[in-house]
């Protein structure tokens, strides 16, 4: 990282706002009803792979574009764990929060302007609108839910970690970044059944966020009684995959 920390402040809400746009993008595509992604006839669904590749490229461009300037954390789950690690100093948390939390709402607004018409053309059966804003359990099981977010997300703080400090990509950053976009994908279509997955808070609880505030049509509640997972799963996962790779190869 380098450049004064404002700069890094300001890195982590434009590199949040994008995995948002191109992450909830794809879902929004996938699931509303008469876009390019899903058709009118609702036959030409994009599915699973075009989400999983939305929020890798959101992950990886981000990195391209941010990860000398602020590290590209884009998720206060890897900020947090990084600073419980010992990796990241503690003062500059909130600040990193805040930014990703803010280019969070940023990112899905821009989301809600331009699938705007099509969330009218929706019926909300299924959760499909709270889908193209945050996750859920799809079988309503929240100890299932805050399991495989946990893992997921203990899995991407491990690879993470390794794809930047281990020995063979540390000094190629710019293949690091395809890699955490590729981890990213990889995530969402193994172990993205359950939940979606968030992987992130901000990435969650912002659209959560904007899905209660604004008026969407057809959008149902925003089911608050699942939005503490996403956060403190994911959260927790982090801590355990950072701290496991800082134990086993050193940082």
């Amino acid at each position: 990282m380098s450049g004064p920390w404002i700069s890094r402040y300001i890195a982590e809400f434009f590199g949040t706002a994008i995995l948002v746009i191109l992450g909830n993008g794809a879902v929004a595509n996938s699931f509303l009803k008469g876009t390019t992604g899903n058709g009118k006839d609702g036959q030409s669904n994009g599915g699973w792979n075009f989400i999983a590749w939305g929020f890798g490229f959101g992950v990886m461009l981000s990195a391209m574009l941010f990860g000398s300037i602020s590290g590209n954390h884009i998720n206060p789950a890897i900020t947090i764990g990084e600073a419980v690690c010992g990796i990241f100093p503690w003062d500059h948390v909130v600040q990193y929060i805040i930014a990703q939390m803010l280019g969070a709402i940023a990112g899905q607004l821009l989301v809600v302007a331009i699938y705007w018409v099509y969330f009218k053309e929706t019926p909300n059966n299924e959760g499909a609108i709270l889908a193209c804003f945050s996750t859920g359990e799809t079988l309503n099981n929240k100890l299932n839910g805050f399991i495989s977010e946990f893992i997921d997300t203990a899995i991407l703080g491990f690879v993470a970690m390794g794809l930047y400090r281990g020995m063979f990509f540390k000094q190629s950053i710019d293949i690091a970044n395809i890699g955490i976009g590729l981890i990213i994908t990889a995530l969402v279509m193994a172990g993205g059944g359950p939940t979606g997955p968030a992987l992130n808070p901000a990435r969650d609880l912002g659209p959560r966020i904007v899905h209660a505030i604004l008026p969407i049509p057809n959008k149902g509640n925003s089911n608050w009684g699942y939005s503490w997972i996403p956060v403190v799963a994911t959260t927790l996962g982090a801590i355990l995959g950072i701290w496991l790779y800082k134990i086993s190869f050193g940082l």
